[in-house]
């Protein structure tokens, strides 16, 4: 179906992205998950949202 995509930036997609990745980051870090390594996962995650974000795949 046709999205309009008019009122959204690319704030508007990374934002919920990053937070939604950066709770099970903090999680991970809390159970013992090396920091450098759970930050990765959250950059490729929130990575990951805006390609499907933009390829208008969600």
């Amino acid at each position: 179906m046709y999205k309009n995509r008019s009122g959204h930036t690319l704030f508007d997609i990374v934002m919920p992205a990053a937070v939604g990745a950066g709770v099970v980051t903090s999680f991970a870090i809390s159970q013992g998950q090396h920091p450098a390594i759970a930050i990765a996962i959250t950059a490729i995650a929130t990575g990951f949202a805006v390609i499907c974000y933009y390829f208008d795949l969600v």
